[in-house]
């Protein structure tokens, strides 16, 4: 076996057992000719693009940059004008066509999108374990396209609603109109949930893909990389804003079923448009499974849980040589001190001998990957609180809105246009971030981008307390108002001298939150994953959102039972003039405050990773 041990030059020669125990683990880097094949993928080209054949690009200059990525764009924007298009009118689908309850409606919806959301695992892994970003995309796109044409379908035919006659608004409110079926109840799930795994497959994947289209080795590549995520989050907020006027305005003139068209049409389009881009389409190759590589961490660290890094058995920490990991489509990650218990995978022993199993003993970097997962976990989840929030909004403050004047002088506004309120207030600041943000917080912070990743997520968090908290004021003074001018039992009712536009505050507010915390965690675990799990670290991100929309269902669930009075009502009575929805904002609030302090500790402590050149390497960590 040629073995090659890396000494550190602070210490030459030999050291006694005691010395050994208190320096640095990365001074005992192995190198073998032994571990070339031991994933069974050989030495890799690192990070090096592909085409999609899986061969090195002759002429980069022909493919990626700007103009590969104005397809991925296009792509991104059809899947959230669907998703927010599904979000916004579901509720109402199933409530006024499907004769479904309107809080089992909503919390169907909510299900479904923290589904849709939390699955993005799977898309995440299936990209960088067998399928790559690119076919990941192709395959999840197409089923999202036949979902959509389901959904339309099921809106569209008389036999997948049941019967619409002799249903007014006091018999919907009353329950007295004709059930859906079972099996048109089962059919619509069915679909609605193709489309859901359908957007889980596309959303870890795309805005990763999107950055592999950009040159690592380019000086301007930060630059570029940084601009992407603010037009991709762009892109996002374009899609939303079509999905709540132009989709809206659709089903309010033509109906149902050509509203859901309209979403289908859409992505359609996007779908041939993604295919059409794909002669200049930069590839990466995906690494093997990344959930095996994990298990195979912790079983050779579990295996080797008595083993002492004194032991007189202990050769060094096993890595392969070069400059080239064993790990299909990822560099060398350099050792770190943290979770020294995971450096039991690695640890070399004389009894491990010539071929070593990977579950009984894993390189460096495959020990490292474990690492990196684990060290991104608490800033994802402290984005947790702010989808909550956002999933709240999208329920409660239409329910708000329903009881206000939303005309502008002759013009009324749907209230399931109140959301776009956010996507309005996120194109504006992304227009004015690099002309008015950046150069501002770049003289405060010295950072070249104004701010670093970190810091933009908890800017994001900071204001959406703000938001919150505002909702909370506003919504005691419009239940007293409703109270005082005899609204109380007329909850469907306008009131003509309060106008909804008090809720665009809170809106825009957390508008702002979202593009400064949502875009800010896209680029930090794009930059932080692991080469070979980019798609799993973007997952993290949908996940998040996913675990929100579920903490929100049981949020107010607990809310629910623990407000429940002898008459029946709670704080979040349907009856919103006898409830307290404010005391629900506050509670945010107070949730929302206790999370920022968690994040700022998270972020004091994270190590943003090792990496080559200095500019990065004197970047603050918060």
């Amino acid at each position: 076996m040629v073995v090659s041990e890396i000494k550190s030059p602070l210490t030459p020669g030999g050291c006694s057992s005691s010395s050994v125990h208190r320096k640095e683990l990365s001074v005992f880097f192995l190198e073998s000719d032994n571990r070339r094949l031991a994933l069974g993928r050989g030495y890799t080209g690192g990070t090096t693009p592909v085409n999609i054949h899986g061969k090195p690009i002759a002429n980069l200059s022909k493919t990626g940059g700007w103009i590969a990525a104005l397809f991925i764009f296009g792509n991104e924007m059809a899947e959230r004008m669907a998703y927010f298009g599904l979000s916004v009118n579901m509720v109402a689908f199933m409530f006024y066509v499907m004769h479904r309850p309107f809080e089992s409606s909503s919390n169907a919806v909510n299900n479904f999108l923290g589904i849709s959301q939390a699955s993005s695992v799977l898309g995440g892994f299936l990209a960088d374990a067998y399928l790559g970003r690119y076919w990941t995309i192709a395959i999840f796109t197409t089923m999202y396209l036949v979902g959509l044409i389901g959904i339309t379908l099921g809106a569209s035919l008389k036999m997948f609603v049941p019967d619409q006659s002799n249903c007014d608004q006091l018999s919907l409110l009353l329950g007295n109109c004709q059930p859906a079926k079972s099996w048109q109840m089962l059919y619509l799930y069915t679909v609605l949930y193709i489309t859901g795994f359908g957007a889980a497959g596309i959303r870890p994947c795309v805005s990763s893909f999107g950055a592999d289209q950009f040159d690592e080795k380019s000086k301007d590549y930060k630059t570029h990389l940084d601009r992407f995520f603010n037009f991709f989050y762009l892109s996002v907020t374009l899609g939303a804003i079509i999905a709540f006027t132009l989709v809206v305005y659709v089903q309010m003139e033509h109906g149902w079923g050509m509203a859901f068209g309209t979403l289908a049409i859409a992505m359609a389009i996007s779908n041939a448009l993604f295919f059409a881009g794909t002669p200049l389409y930069r590839h990466r190759l995906p690494g093997g499974s990344p959930l095996t590589r994990v298990a195979q961490v912790l079983v050779a660290a579990f295996r080797k849980r008595r083993a002492a890094f004194t032991s007189s058995e202990f050769i060094g920490l096993y890595e392969v040589p070069g400059l080239k990991s064993a790990i299909n489509g990822s560099r060398k990650i350099p050792h770190t001190e943290d979770f020294r218990w995971l450096d039991k995978a690695a640890l070399q022993l004389k009894e491990d001998g010539l071929e070593p199993s990977p579950w009984k003993l894993c390189t460096v970097t495959q020990v490292e990957e474990v690492k990196i997962l684990i060290r991104l976990i608490p800033i994802p989840a402290c984005t947790v609180m702010l989808s909550l929030v956002l999933t709240e909004y999208l329920t409660l403050s239409v329910q708000q809105a329903y009881t206000l004047n939303t005309h502008i002088q002759h013009l009324k506004l749907p209230v399931t246009c109140m959301p776009v309120f956010p996507g309005l207030s996120i194109f504006l600041i992304l227009s004015l971030y690099y002309s008015v943000f950046v150069p501002i917080t770049r003289r405060i912070t010295g950072n070249p981008h104004g701010a670093s990743q970190l810091q933009r997520v908890g800017i994001g968090l900071a204001v959406s307390i703000i938001s919150v908290a505002w909702a909370g004021l506003f919504e005691n003074y419009r239940r007293h108002y409703a109270i005082q001018h005899d609204f109380e039992f007329n909850f469907l009712t306008q009131m003509p001298d309060l106008t909804a536009y008090w809720l665009l505050i809170q809106y825009c507010l957390i508008g702002i939150a979202e593009v400064f915390c949502i875009v800010g965690l896209l680029e930090f675990l794009y930059e932080e994953a692991p080469d070979a799990m980019k798609s799993i670290g973007s997952a993290y991100a949908a996940l998040a959102g996913g675990l929100g929309c579920f903490a929100a269902t049981i949020l107010n669930n607990i809310v629910k039972a623990a407000t429940r009075n002898s008459d029946g009502n709670s704080w979040l009575s349907q009856n919103i003039n006898t409830g307290r929805f404010d005391y629900l904002y506050w509670l945010l609030t107070l949730l929302s405050l206790l999370n920022f302090c968690v994040f700022l500790w998270s972020a004091h402590r994270y190590k943003y990773r090792a990496v080559e050149t200095e500019e990065d390497k004197s970047r603050a960590s918060f």
